[in-house]
């Protein structure tokens, strides 16, 4: 079949380098190559660059100065260095809490560290995916180092109450982190209202080139470095700077800021009208996450009696891009954890899609989508071994 439309609807996975990014970022991809330690006027210029990004980051999330954001290659990188390197420089205390639906590098990294000796619990979410901070309360104990609840899940789109659990964790003196991959550029973020010790954020998430990531640590919070060498980034994570990258991070960073109230009004507008239209026109149609607390880009819902993959390929012949589970690991066959974690059955968890919208998406598109998709699981459900 001929693709008569291309939509775009995996935002959360990742996101097309927006024109005015790539603008800022070429001059230092060419002739503005220098490396940003070195002394000489090629390398000063990268340096003054990178640190124009570092401090619109660092406004960007209120923090006290730019020394207290580090970049990374990745989200996956910041959050490894988080849960790690917190562990490591503070070996007394061996106890981590996070929650059952962590991003699959806090997880794995949760599992790695419980294997070196440290203690691990997950807080389970009840059926919108909302974690109740009364729950993280409970399962401190004495020797609990760090706290690290995500921010906005980025499979069902649930926004958690991060404040709330900054305070408790305030006021028993532990380490707070979290994954604001998914929020960073989309909702506002105040890591001093909201008691944050460290935040995880990624580039290629808010239309900024992939490669680049960052990590928030609160001055005076001692963690050990995941990699050793040239003590770039304050001595945090030793590598040759990408400094095209985080340029764009920075100018990506800059321009959502901008059209953060306008876009976020706009797409939860489209969400809403994505997801009313969906459970309408579809029977047995039933959407995953929390109906209000949710991020403004996110629709995510499961589907009796078929398979997500179905879905997703058979989307994909109309031209329209989506996914199934967590986009990063959605070759794996088995059910999204998250959703399990919410009390799904696992039949019921693989007939699951998330829609995610973005900058470029219109009401056009969303009105393709609700014409095709109807018909999509109408035809899947025809063939349905589990009917």
């Amino acid at each position: 079949m001929a693709k008569t439309k291309q939509v775009y609807l995996d935002y959360a996975a990742t996101t097309p380098v927006d024109p005015q990014v790539l603008k800022t970022m070429m001059p230092y991809l060419k002739e503005k190559f220098g490396n940003s330690v070195s002394l000489y006027k090629l390398g000063q210029e990268s340096k003054k660059a990178l640190e124009k990004a570092r401090l619109i980051i660092t406004q960007a999330i209120n923090a006290k100065n730019k020394e207290e954001i580090i970049f990374t290659s990745s989200a996956t990188e910041s959050n490894n260095l988080a849960l790690k390197g917190i562990a490591f420089a503070n070996q007394k205390k061996s106890h981590i809490i996070i929650s059952a639906i962590e991003h699959d590098c806090v997880l794995n990294s949760t599992s790695w560290l419980q294997k070196q000796g440290f203690q691990i619990t997950q807080i389970k979410p009840d059926k919108y995916g909302l974690i109740n901070p009364k729950d993280i309360e409970k399962a401190i104990k004495k020797n609990t180092i760090l706290i690290s609840i995500i921010h906005g899940n980025n499979e069902i789109g649930t926004i958690q109450p991060i404040e709330q659990i900054g305070n408790i964790c305030e006021k028993k003196k532990i380490y707070f982190h979290t994954d604001a991959v998914q929020t960073f550029g989309k909702i506002p973020i105040d890591v001093q209202k909201m008691k944050i010790d460290l935040l995880t954020a990624s580039s290629h998430k808010i239309y900024g080139p992939k490669g680049a990531g960052l990590l928030y640590i609160k001055k005076d919070i001692r963690i050990d470095p995941l990699l050793h060498g040239g003590n770039q980034e304050f001595g945090l994570r030793s590598s040759t700077v990408n400094v095209p990258a985080i340029i764009g991070f920075g100018k990506a960073t800059e321009i959502c800021l901008k059209k953060m109230k306008s876009e976020s009004k706009r797409l939860t507008q489209l969400r809403d009208y994505l997801i009313q239209g969906i459970l309408k026109k579809i029977p047995q149609a039933h959407l995953n996450g929390h109906p209000i607390k949710r991020l403004p880009n996110n629709a995510n819902f499961w589907f009796a009696f078929i398979e997500g993959e179905s879905i997703v390929t058979s989307l994909d012949q109309y031209g329209i891009a989506a996914s199934t589970g967590s986009a990063c690991s959605s070759e794996k066959l088995e059910p999204s954890h998250t959703l399990l974690a919410c009390g799904l059955l696992p039949e019921c968890a693989h007939g699951s899609l998330r829609l995610t919208l973005g900058r470029w998406t219109t009401k056009k598109d969303i009105d393709y989508v609700l014409n095709t998709l109807p018909k999509i699981i109408k035809n899947l459900r025809k063939i349905s071994p589990f009917k």
